[in-house]
């Protein structure tokens, strides 16, 4: 296959290859005990809900990073009366969210079996010190051609920006060859709809469609993917 016509598949890293909600659980709990704040369940799935939300308005560019990043935390301590400084929050759960990992299952057998066929590449809306440290941490850089995160771009996905900065990068680009594969409707789906390039939403949870985004194709596991290669990618 020629550098023109091998595929490029660009993956979403955050709850597609890398299990960020089981990540965020443990770094919040850790950074919560360092706090003296107390974690119940409740605390954990109120602060999962304001931190979703601020990072939609990230993607609609309502905040900027610096803005979800501290606000998430300002948010939940207003709301359940917790006398802690956001800052001094934010920055104890960002290390030990960044000093580790876990998979979403499947994700390094997947990766294993398309790097040989496949030129991978990451898009992540992450900050890339914590992105950079998970990847270290999981060991699968390597099977990357190359791995673009929003912070170092200076745009966001779902922005049609992001992707052209990202195929400028990305040697023998033909639209027409590429797809997206992630979990977010907004960011990864969108965000393949604005650029041009074919979509996979990865929907584990079995999630309601919505009218206004449609992928072109739908994953609930990643182990669906190398039996659907000839529909998709040839």
């Amino acid at each position: 296959m020629s550098g023109n016509d091998r595929k490029k598949i660009l993956f979403d890293l955050d709850d597609t290859i890398l299990d960020f909600h089981t990540a965020e659980r443990h770094s919040l709990q850790a950074a919560f005990d360092v706090l003296g704040i107390e974690a119940d369940e409740a605390l954990l799935k109120r602060y999962s809900e304001i931190n979703a939300f601020c990072w939609q308005q990230l993607e609609k560019e309502k905040m900027t990073r610096e803005e979800v990043l501290v606000s998430r935390f300002e948010k939940l301590f207003t709301e359940r009366g917790i006398a802690c400084d956001a800052r001094a929050a934010q920055d104890c759960y960002e290390g030990f969210l960044e000093s580790g990992h876990f998979f979403v299952p499947g994700a390094p057998e997947l990766l294993e079996e398309l790097f040989p066929k496949y030129d991978l590449y990451l898009v992540s809306n992450g900050n890339s010190v914590t992105q950079a440290g998970r990847l270290k941490s999981a060991g699968i850089s390597s099977y990357f051609k190359g791995i673009f995160i929003s912070e170092e771009i200076g745009v966001n996905k779902p922005a049609r920006a992001f992707f052209d900065a990202c195929f400028a990068a990305i040697p023998d680009f033909r639209a027409e060859n590429a797809i997206i594969i992630g979990d977010s409707l907004t960011s990864d789906i969108l965000g393949g709809i604005n650029a041009g390039i074919r979509t996979c939403w990865f929907n584990p949870a079995g999630k309601s469609e919505r009218d206004d985004i449609k992928p072109d194709y739908m994953i609930r596991s990643l182990g669906e993917l190398p039996a659907m290669r000839e529909e998709i990618f040839e």
